[in-house]
């Protein structure tokens, strides 16, 4: 049973063990540099900043390789190499490694790309106010700007299919922020099929029949991808220096 005289806490996630095939990078991307250190550490220098984290998690492959930096880690953060094959996996190891460490069920986590490193505190921090006192939880997102395009394919590519009202459509960020155990226990419901279609938090809660907050964004939050997203990433970081 939760002891609700305890007061709630706050934990980060960084899911860090893919591998980053899209990038094109010789290395898993999230170790790239970046305006001048490793892209993930971008990731958690701005987490650290967060007043309200009590605690935040990277979760490594188990035979990651990678030689991290003493300087500028942040006292509060650990490393724990449980990472799994996919994403969902890594994040379901993370909790559990979370959970065994004797956090509470009852706190909130929240999941974050390691990719994403151009989360700012203070996006973190509206994430949290708004999320604080929901049932379900929440992530930030983004409504969708461009018109959306559904395609088929024929001898010579893609064509239009058909256009698809964008009214109601937005793209998915992170973090996203979640009771520790309720994820938990969400991610470990789909387990068994190898967490077939969990492609973010936000759809395990959905299976469970919730229905997560949304809470606007920015742009600038993209996950670094594709190689011409180095670019950007690298000229807004510098700009913000």
């Amino acid at each position: 049973m939760t002891d609700r005289s305890t007061p709630t806490k706050f934990h980060a996630l960084i899911p860090c063990a893919g591998t980053g095939s899209r990038a094109g990078t010789v290395q898993p991307k999230q170790y790239q540099t970046v305006a001048g250190q490793p892209m993930v550490m971008h990731t958690v220098q701005a987490l650290a900043q967060v007043p309200q984290l009590a605690s935040g998690w990277l979760v490594l492959s188990p035979d990651d390789g990678f030689v991290w930096p003493d300087a500028h880690w942040p006292e509060r953060f650990v490393r724990v190499a449980c990472g799994g094959a996919s994403r969902a996996q890594s994040v379901f190891n993370g909790l559990q490694a979370m959970l065994a460490a004797g956090l509470s069920a009852d706190d909130w986590v929240l999941v974050h790309d390691a990719a994403r490193c151009l989360i700012t505190p203070e996006a973190v921090t509206a994430l949290i106010d708004a999320c604080k006192g929901d049932p379900v939880g929440g992530l930030l997102a983004l409504p969708l700007p461009d018109t959306l395009k559904e395609q088929r394919l024929d001898g010579g590519g893609a064509r239009v299919q058909a256009t698809v009202p964008r009214e109601d459509k937005w793209l998915a960020q992170t973090p996203q922020m979640f009771r520790l155990g309720a994820l938990h226990a969400a991610l470990a419901q789909v387990a068994a099929s190898g967490f077939e279609g969990i492609t973010d938090e936000s759809s395990a809660m959905e299976r469970l029949g919730l229905a997560p907050r949304l809470v606007p964004g920015s742009a600038q939050n993209l996950k670094v991808t594709y190689p011409a997203d180095f670019a950007f990433a690298e000229a807004v970081l510098k700009g913000r220096a």
